[in-house]
């Protein structure tokens, strides 16, 4: 990994949930730009291509999968968190286009960022 400090998108509706995650990463050495729905972080995309994308699944105006529909589609090489408090267990979801799940406030600062870690330090795996 290079020195430059790893690039974060935070998506989700939510401004504590968004600020609290934001705050923590930060604070743990990460560049953390956030966004309040899947459009908002289509437009952050324009200028911000992030190491990994945290996204809640469901917001307003555009939905978490809507937003990976397009992310999958555009950034393929980009590693996604999924978030969510509509389901349990720290599985992707069926359906849910991302590289790992974590239940929205089910889940500590060191599983967030053990799994961060983990999908920075692997090779992209897309069909």
């Amino acid at each position: 990994m290079s020195s430059l400090q790893p690039r974060l998108l935070i998506v989700d509706d939510e401004p504590i949930m968004r600020e609290a995650v934001s705050e923590l990463l930060a604070f743990k050495g990460y560049e953390v730009l956030t966004a309040r729905d899947g459009l908002d972080a289509l437009d952050r995309l324009v200028m911000f291509l992030p190491d990994v994308i945290i996204t809640d699944l469901m917001m307003p105006r555009m939905s978490g999968f809507e937003f990976l529909s397009v992310v999958r589609d555009r950034f393929p090489q980009v590693p996604v968190i999924a978030t969510s408090g509509g389901f349990m267990g720290n599985e992707v979801p069926p359906g849910v286009l991302a590289d790992a799940f974590l239940p929205k406030g089910g889940y500590t600062a060191d599983q967030l960022y053990g799994k961060i870690t983990e999908l920075m330090s692997a090779p992209p795996m897309r069909p």
